[in-house]
């Protein structure tokens, strides 16, 4: 919805209300696109914030791991001998 800023002053209250709603209000002037209302979007808690934390160090733990020797990883390719078999 496109609405004058002259025409906005006398209904900014029901444009916050229509935006926070998810409805798109541009504030023009001179025909002109000037402003877009837009809701704020709440900031994460601390407790949140924490919580993502912990779960992204927890996952890079899980992904640190060792696994298999690199230099040992290949040796069923090859017999006593160093040859492929």
């Amino acid at each position: 919805m496109k609405v004058s800023v002259s025409d906005a002053k006398g209904q900014l209250t029901d444009l916050v209300r229509r935006a926070e709603a998810g409805d798109e209000v541009i504030l023009t002037r001179h025909g002109q696109p000037a402003v877009r209302l837009v809701p704020v979007a709440p900031k994460p808690s601390m407790e949140e914030r924490r919580a993502v934390l912990d779960a992204v160090r927890a996952a890079a733990r899980r992904r640190n791991t060792a696994g298999p020797s690199a230099a040992r990883s290949q040796d069923f390719l090859y017999d006593d001998d160093g040859l492929p078999e």
